[in-house]
């Protein structure tokens, strides 16, 4: 089951309370926490657009960043196998690891069709 909705390149997470009897969620890749509710997929998806559409305007207003900011690095924790595996790989290729990796996730991110490449 896929608990993520997408809407003009926000993510949000979506949950089920089964005591209240609603969908909740939350929009992803922001500095702030805002939420987003319903009692159906329709409303939650309504809800969701809002509030993004909100945010984004909350942001154009105050001059906010609109995306949490990443710094470009991130630890991955792997197996030793498949570690070893890489760099194998990376010295075939003649080209460092976080070359590898970087490689591998650009080639991930536009078989799904991000848009961000």
């Amino acid at each position: 089951m896929k608990n993520t909705i997408s809407y003009k390149n926000f993510i949000g997470t979506i949950n089920y309370s089964p005591e209240d009897n609603v969908l909740f969620g939350k929009v992803e890749g922001i500095n702030d926490l805002i939420t987003f509710e319903g009692k159906s997929v329709d409303e939650i998806k309504k809800n969701f657009y809002e509030a993004v559409d909100d945010y984004l305007e909350l942001c154009k207003r105050t001059g906010k960043e609109v995306h949490k900011s990443l710094k470009g690095s991130f630890n991955v924790r792997i197996s030793p196998e498949i570690h070893y595996l890489a760099d194998q790989k990376a010295k075939q290729l003649r080209i460092s690891l976080n070359q590898l990796v970087q490689k591998a996730i650009k080639r991930e991110l536009k078989s799904s069709h991000t848009k961000f490449i």
